[in-house]
């Protein structure tokens, strides 16, 4: 069993979550994730490493069905049935280049390390949140500690930039020289900028979230097209091009196994949890 040692609502539907670790943060790199499960009886949900120290290791989720619920309710002391990580690749990082990191909903938490890492190894980063509205961003001030731009997007204006993730990036490209954007966040917004930058020619990873079970790439779930080839989201990823996936294929799979109207081609998704 693993000890949460904090529970935390950050934003609505969005949630903190500080567990124990003896040896998941001795490895963690930007952009891997964890596999945890709230009891016995609960799905195994992937979840992004959003940080982590010499004793903890810290993932936000977003609260949407049964077993996140079952996460959001738990609090300091309690424990998760299972915590297995660091899984996937780490982020594919680049040295002395202009890299702009767009992050939404839970993806904002997400780009944390990420950011951190680019900076790091030399690069001039800028970073981009969006949210449906100004109560919905978060984390502000700890993104900014590693970006040299910083912008904020709202879809209703209220803070920043009014409007969407990917007309900032559009409008921003056709001004700036960028050499590699990465997106974290829901399939639509991954989608939609990467699609954006298509035309511009610039290499875009996109972190994917499709469905797993066990995250070791024997069950097959988790599998997305990237250039005529089948991929694992849990051992080849989760990050990939954005212009080599095959999007259609990746929705139509996650509406197997998701609720239609929650998980569809639209921005009802970005519009109902941020």
């Amino acid at each position: 069993m693993y000890k949460i040692l904090k529970r935390e609502k950050i934003v609505p539907n969005i949630h903190l979550l500080v567990i124990e670790s003896d040896a998941i943060h001795r490895n963690a790199q930007a952009g891997e994730f964890v596999v945890v499960r709230a009891d016995e009886y609960g799905e195994r949900i992937p979840l992004n490493l959003v940080d982590w120290n010499d004793t903890s290791i810290s993932i936000i989720f977003l609260e949407i069905g049964t077993s996140t619920r079952k996460l959001a309710a738990l609090n300091a002391g309690d424990e998760l049935a299972t915590l297995v990580g660091p899984l996937g690749k780490p982020t594919e990082l680049t040295k002395d280049k202009n890299v702009l990191c767009i992050g939404g909903c839970y993806g904002i938490g997400a780009i944390l390390p990420v950011i951190r890492a680019f900076k790091k190894n030399g690069n001039r980063v800028i970073t981009a949140i969006e949210a449906r509205s100004e109560f919905m961003l978060y984390w502000q001030d700890r993104l900014k500690e590693h970006s040299d731009e910083f912008f904020e997007i709202t879809r209703d204006g209220t803070r920043g930039i009014k409007g969407h993730a990917n007309d900032f990036l559009n409008d921003y490209l056709k001004r700036e020289r960028i050499d590699l954007v990465y997106v974290q966040g829901c399939t639509y917004l991954t989608y939609l900028c990467s699609e954006t930058t298509r035309p511009f020619g610039i290499r875009t990873l996109v972190g994917l979230n499709p469905i797993m079970v066990d995250a070791t790439g024997m069950c097959g779930v988790c599998r997305v097209i990237v250039n005529g080839e089948t991929k694992f989201g849990c051992v080849d990823g989760p990050e990939f091009d954005g212009h080599q996936v095959d999007w259609q294929n990746l929705l139509s799979r996650r509406k197997i196994y998701l609720k239609e109207e929650v998980y569809s081609l639209s921005f009802y998704e970005c519009e109902k949890y941020g």
